[in-house]
């Protein structure tokens, strides 16, 4: 008797967890719209709005071009970044139709650096992950949170021109100082809560009660933004009925969409399309003028890289590093646009626009990748999760100060994930150039530009030397082959240690 009954339970567990059956017979609550116009038509003028994406990778492109057309004027948008000219948030600006943006990085859009500089946009940025972070943040009903981000820069002082007069020098509107607290003996900044009235995100596939999933890299920002809002609509490439995305396959709960429509048109534009060229290194292309530069200091840093290391690269320079890695160096590459596991560039034919990094290029992904939301990328760096961070410099002290993100009144790019990437616990490796375009030093007493982080820096390869920063100093640990301790002191505005045991590379 016992074992039928224990028979018979074992098939009742075994079905209901196959076919779902619900206890009520409620219609499910529809959240369909018939277009992309009829989604957006109450957003009014004055709004604030959050758009989902990375660069144009996962961005709701139909919503943003009907509220295009529809005219909407004077928003406050908060997104990753300001996209392309022609394509995404870019239309939006280039149609003047945006008042202010929050952003962490400016990117390639000339319009949106333009813009800012000649006094006609307001511009609030700041670092990614606090970014990603108060979007989760709002979603989560926390009011204010603490991050290492910022400490020691304009985010922590203030006093960013967030809008400048037409002469594209004088501020007229200026960021407000954060509040400090102590933990543990490590500064933290207070950070606010960001909650946009409306959201417009992108996901894969949804169901008419609004429950989505994500594919690839596109996650990114979208699902910070449908949690942080009032009102979210998102845009997909395919609905089905409810029930047919299973209670353990959807990415974000109905509960957090209120509108769902199915997009009229996907461009799907790759913003940096590159591909593999069969494992050999191009560094003679435009722009690449000094190849050998970049080859010499990629294939030094490729060396403190280690067997089981989880790595970060930031964009441009530290992109080569993998081609350098020696093959029994098994390590997992980490992008903050939300993938563990980044792989090489894809073969022409294999591109696809759901697999991005953060530099915004073409990539392929390895066995075993994952992906995730940007506030889970940078809860990695945060809970210092970490082994080493690989990234690029304007300049550098001789305390480990690091400035790498704008000229003021120039150059506009934006923080990016950089301060979050140099304050996550990991070993920080600067690469650069060792002097300027003009021959002048880079590795200086005091940064002249504005700061990434304050005493981050472990370790700075040139092409000319690698320095090592112990107890806020520096010392001279290898030069090049080719360079001579002469040369390296001409070239080094501040004093130096050299190390007894001097190596070359």
């Amino acid at each position: 008797m016992l074992k039928t009954f224990s028979r018979v339970l074992k098939t009742s567990v075994k079905q209901s967890t196959l076919n779902y059956v619900p206890m009520y017979n409620h219609t499910a609550i529809n959240k369909v719209c018939n277009s992309s116009r009829e989604a957006v038509k109450e957003i009014t003028d004055g709004s604030f709005i959050g758009i989902g994406g990375f660069g144009i990778c996962g961005i709701p492109e139909n919503l943003i071009r009907a509220l295009n057309e529809q005219g909407t004027k004077d928003l406050t948008l908060t997104s990753n970044n300001g996209g392309v000219e022609d394509f995404g948030i870019g239309i939006l600006l280039k149609n003047h139709q945006v008042k202010r943006l929050i952003a962490s990085y400016v990117g390639e859009n000339k319009e949106f650096e333009r813009q800012y500089l000649s006094g006609e946009l307001e511009v609030e940025l700041i670092p990614q992950g606090t970014l990603a972070e108060r979007l989760r943040s709002a979603g989560m009903g926390i009011p204010a949170f603490y991050t290492p981000a910022g400490y020691g820069t304009f985010v922590q002082s203030g006093g960013f021109p967030i809008k400048l007069a037409k002469d594209g020098k004088t501020p007229l509107l200026m960021s407000e100082p954060r509040e400090i607290r102590v933990f543990n003996q490590r500064p933290y900044l207070m950070e606010y809560a960001l909650k946009p009235k409306f959201a417009l995100i992108r996901a894969h596939k949804g169901d008419t009660a609004g429950n989505l999933i994500f594919r690839g890299s596109s996650r990114n920002f979208n699902e910070d933004m449908a949690r942080a809002a009032e009102f979210t609509i998102a845009e997909v490439e395919e609905i089905v009925e409810a029930g047919q995305i299973g209670p353990d396959e959807a990415h974000l709960p109905g509960i957090h969409v209120d509108r769902i429509v199915k997009g009229e048109k996907f461009e799907k534009r790759i913003e940096k399309l590159v591909f593999s060229n069969g494992g050999k290194v191009e560094l003679n292309g435009k722009g690449c003028e000094r190849g050998w530069v970049r080859e010499r200091i990629g294939r030094r840093a490729a060396k403190e890289i280690k067997d089981g290391d989880y790595v970060n690269l930031g964009i441009g320079m530290p992109t080569l590093i993998p081609n350098f890695v020696e093959e029994n160096v098994r390590c997992v590459w980490q992008s903050e646009i939300g993938i563990l596991g980044v792989g090489p560039y894809p073969k022409p034919g294999q591109q696809d626009a759901d697999y991005i990094n953060a530099g915004k290029e073409s990539i392929t992904v390895k066995p075993g990748a994952t992906f995730f939301s940007s506030s889970d990328a940078f809860g990695i760096m945060r809970g210092h999760h970490l082994d080493t961070t690989i990234i690029g410099g304007m300049q550098v002290s001789k305390e480990g100060d690091l400035a790498n993100w704008i000229i003021p009144g120039k150059l506009v790019k934006g923080m990016g994930g950089a301060m979050d990437l140099v304050t996550s616990g990991s070993k920080v490796i600067v690469i650069m150039e060792h002097c300027n375009k003009q021959g002048s030093p880079k590795i200086l007493n005091q940064c002249t530009l504005p700061l990434t982080g304050k005493r981050v820096v472990n370790m700075l390869i040139t092409e000319k030397a690698v320095f090592e920063f112990r107890h806020n100093d520096i010392f001279l640990t290898e030069i090049a082959k080719e360079s001579s301790l002469e040369d390296i002191k001409k070239t080094v505005e501040c004093d130096f240690h050299i190390v007894d045991n001097l190596a070359t590379f």
